[in-house]
């Protein structure tokens, strides 16, 4: 291995003094009550959840003005924005000495919707329970959202100066593609974010493996929607005498027939990049085998091992999943129109128009019309920066590797990504794989512990970010 230049050791020695230096004298940041900071912060995200903001309808505004008084006893500066009624997004920020560009904390108001069937707990109620706040947004993004506001209030309260500012942004309308939210916002107010330089937002965690050990996961990256709808009609009638073909049967057929595509193995450099890097937390073969994704998919008996895991097949192929079905309002009434949704996610570089030219070739039936109901462009943020080195300084804290993943699913990162804001997904939330399903699922729920956590990480890091960017400063300060 090569010795390291001796400047550079010298910085990260500067860097570590520095470090101890902000934690030591930041006024107050010495004194903060992390016990009393779990009580807080377990309060506000039970009264978040009780703000029932199920995306459709959304109704955000109420969940904004919650976040904004918030805020406002605190003498926060903050403001609620509407793109429509009841379509509210909040914007607050945190002065810094100006040293930096700021950071976003971004975060959204709205939820899948829930129903109580099958719930232990009704889905809207915030119980807290056995060290746990349960409820519909307690992972997806309520919970995050309550720690990233907890942060900023103690920034405020404790008056803890970093050279950055920091703005917490809570949008609406993410949940159906960020249009009347973060979309929005970009487009109608980006005059108060365009300086940013980094945005925090959902997606990575700190992993909590079976054998206690932990990974912290940072997405820099995530699969693009495809959203599509097929449509068709026929001859309606009477259920009772059908014709051959009616709108359903076309429907099914063609439904069919995407069921039976097999869309083809992909390697993207971003999803080796994220197995490569998990290798090395990693023993026995599948150390080996991820260290060269691309070649090892070459085994079949290690691809069909590989591929039973829904997330890594995920990860290497578009995939076609059929949400939405619509026909008759009556058992007896042969429909005129019949119609289903597809949420396709595409791979980091796929064509959408090269995509749905395939999958009408596939229902082979001119009569099924596809349209485009959600596609944006592919994005995704460098994965070494301050902001990513200033995450790993505090995972090597916890003894912890980070890994550079890819999303499965999509955030509204994409729309700060396009305007030049480099976009990391990190929740610092300790998440086991049984917490992960509960999202959009049933019981959804966090941890008391998590909240206390979550927000004390929170504020490491914004104080290793400033040492991180002042290793950048003199890294560049040496090579000019």
């Amino acid at each position: 291995m090569t010795a390291a230049p001796r400047w550079m050791s010298c910085a990260r020695i500067a860097g570590a003094v520095l470090l101890l230096s902000c934690l030591a004298t930041s006024a107050g940041a010495a004194d903060i009550d992390w016990a009393e900071v779990e009580s807080q912060a377990t309060e506000f995200l039970s009264a978040y959840i009780q703000i029932d903001t199920s995306n459709p309808p959304g109704n955000e505004t109420a969940a904004a003005r919650f976040l904004a008084d918030r805020f406002r006893q605190a003498g926060i500066e903050t403001d609620v924005f509407e793109s429509a009624p009841g379509r509210g997004s909040v914007l607050a920020r945190i002065k810094g000495t100006g040293g930096l560009r700021p950071i976003i904390f971004l975060n959204h108001l709205d939820v899948v919707p829930a129903t109580p069937e099958g719930w232990d707990l009704p889905p809207f109620s915030g119980t807290v329970r056995d060290g746990y706040v349960y409820g519909r947004g307690a992972i997806d993004c309520k919970g995050p959202g309550t720690i990233e506001a907890m942060a900023v209030l103690l920034l405020k309260r404790q008056g803890i100066a970093l050279k950055r500012d920091v703005i917490f942004l809570g949008t609406a309308d993410e949940e159906t593609g960020g249009k009347l939210g973060a979309g929005w916002m970009v487009a109608e107010h980006f005059k108060d974010l365009r300086h940013a330089e980094f945005l925090l937002n959902e997606g990575g965690s700190v992993r909590l493996r079976a054998d206690g050990s932990r990974a912290y996961e940072i997405a820099v990256s995530e699969k693009t929607p495809c959203w599509l709808k097929l449509e068709t009609t026929g001859v309606p009638g009477h259920g009772s005498s059908p014709p051959p073909e009616t709108a359903v049967t076309r429907l099914i057929r063609g439904l069919d027939r995407v069921r039976g595509y097999e869309a083809p193995l992909r390697v993207t450099p971003e999803v080796q990049t994220y197995y490569a890097a998990l290798a090395a937390t990693l023993q026995g073969e599948r150390r080996e085998r991820f260290k060269d994704l691309r070649a090892a998919l070459a085994d079949a008996d290690f691809r069909r091992a590989f591929l039973q895991d829904p997330h890594d097949a995920a990860l290497v192929r578009n995939t076609i999943t059929p949400t939405v079905l619509n026909g008759s309002q009556k058992t007896n009434v042969i429909p005129y129109a019949a119609s289903a949704e597809l949420d396709c996610r595409l791979l980091p570089g796929e064509d959408p128009e090269v995509f749905v030219r395939t999958l009408k070739d596939t229902i082979g039936d001119p009569e099924v019309t596809v349209r485009v109901l959600l596609n944006f462009p592919p994005t995704s943020s460098p994965s070494a920066t301050a902001f990513t080195a200033a995450v790993r300084a505090l995972a090597e804290g916890e003894g912890a590797p980070v890994v550079p993943s890819v999303l499965t699913g999509f955030t509204d990162s994409h729309y700060f990504r396009e305007k030049g804001i480099a976009s990391y997904g990190f929740v610092p939330f300790d998440l086991s794989e049984d917490e992960e399903r509960r999202e959009h699922g049933v019981n959804e729920r966090v941890s008391t512990h998590n909240l206390r956590e979550g927000t004390r990480r929170l504020m490491d890091l914004l104080q290793r970010l400033d040492v991180e960017a002042q290793h950048d400063e003199q890294a560049q300060s040496k090579t000019r």
